[in-house]
């Protein structure tokens, strides 16, 4: 099996879990784990997601902090997310994959931003949806100075070990409704 085929496979297992405790109501408890994990950066600007299809939802919390925070836009196939500011109230329109962007606003550099996956490992490696966008976001940002990762999901997402290769970038983190859990 080449290693595509691995990821292929293991994403599509991951969203069937995803899909199946998502209906369950543990974002709230997850939300809870994800504020306090982030309050030890209260004044760090920060990145979260809009959340589709079965993604646990950030936008609470996002919505609690003080400092700036901005979500993810997508400037095409091959490029790394540039992230625009985003408050509770902006006007925001479907962009590429029909996540929501801010129609209008500023680019902000997080150093702090919640990852959105399909699953993680006991290593800290996520596997998203295939395109790469966030690998190469955290590899420029890593390049350009301190930049904490944080996945957001349901413990249902992890598994002990995902295929990788050279490019896919550790978190730093992951929250869940259990709590958070660091790596090295």
């Amino acid at each position: 099996m080449s290693l595509a085929d691995a990821k292929s496979d293991a994403r599509k297992a991951a969203f069937g879990r995803r899909k199946a405790v998502h209906a369950t109501g543990l974002d709230a408890v997850a939300q809870v784990y994800l504020a306090e994990y982030l309050s030890q950066w209260p004044d760090a600007p920060l990145a979260g997601y809009m959340p589709i299809l079965s993604e646990i939802d950030p936008l609470p919390v996002m919505a609690a902090r003080t400092s700036v925070v901005g979500v993810p836009v997508i400037q095409g196939k091959g490029h790394p997310l540039t992230f625009r500011a985003w408050t509770p109230n902006a006007e925001m329109v479907e962009g590429p994959f029909g996540a929501l962007v801010p129609k209008s606003g500023t680019d902000i550099v997080p150093e702090g931003l919640s990852v959105p996956l399909v699953a993680f490992d006991v290593a800290g490696y996520r596997r998203g949806y295939g395109g790469g966008f966030y690998d190469r976001t955290l590899e420029g940002l890593r390049r350009q100075g301190r930049i904490r990762a944080v996945g957001f999901a349901y413990e249902a997402q992890r598994v002990a070990a995902l295929p990788r290769e050279a490019t896919d970038q550790p978190l730093d983190a992951v929250v869940t409704e259990l709590g958070a859990q660091t790596f090295p």
